[in-house]
């Protein structure tokens, strides 16, 4: 399978079912078997994995893709005895950034729910213009892509795992806060932002937030 058809969603489901780390494997840049190149799509992807992994507090290293030929045998052993010893360094899944499993769940699956619209803000502005790994790795790495991203999906996707919390079970500012380990003050921004749209209301009887 071209290393272009892994989505976003795979990567994430597969942390969800409680894989320590994701290699990818593609195609050298430019040697692709295909005329869509698939392998910076790849690499796109990675890029975007590795900033949504860092926003919910796993460590990017989880992720990894490498350019390895069918003929490269050695190769492909020795990437993949580096990264097993890179994951026994990392630890468990989110026990070795000290997030619990239940914070965990919830934030592997507002990422997933936002995957579509990942795709439609990278499709309409985290366009790479020139097909090279360097201008690919130099352009998420930018100052302008960083603020893209937070302006973009960082808050949208602290509000999808609010949501995510709020359908398991009504929850106060400090247990949401303390399930998703984020800062009261800005849960709270993101709660009467969302109370105001009307998607929760505040259930006096049960002093908590609750889903419309």
């Amino acid at each position: 399978m071209c290393s272009g058809r892994v989505d976003l969603a795979f990567i994430l489901r597969a942390f969800s079912n409680g894989a320590d780390g994701v290699l990818i494997g593609g195609c050298w840049p430019g040697e692709c078997h295909y005329i869509t190149e698939g392998n910076y799509l790849a690499l796109s992807t990675t890029h975007i994995c590795k900033k949504l992994l860092a926003l919910i507090g796993l460590n990017p290293e989880r992720l990894r893709l490498e350019w390895v030929s069918a003929s490269e045998g050695m190769r492909f052993a020795e990437i993949m005895n580096d990264f097993s010893k890179k994951l026994k360094e990392l630890g468990p899944l989110g026990k070795g950034e000290g997030i619990d499993r239940k914070g965990l769940n919830f934030k592997l699956e507002a990422a997933r729910d936002l995957v579509p619209y990942i795709k439609l803000v990278e499709r309409e502005r985290l366009r790479v213009p020139v097909k090279s790994e360097h201008a690919y790795n130099e352009f998420f790495a930018s100052e302008e892509v960083d603020r893209l991203f937070k302006e973009l999906i960082a808050d949208k996707l602290e509000m999808c795992q609010i949501m995510a919390l709020l359908r398991e079970s009504p929850l106060s500012t400090g247990e949401v806060s303390e399930i998703l380990g984020a800062d009261p003050s800005e849960i709270s921004i993101h709660l009467n932002r969302s109370a105001r749209q009307g998607l929760i209301e505040f259930d006096e009887s049960q002093k908590r937030f609750v889903p419309v």
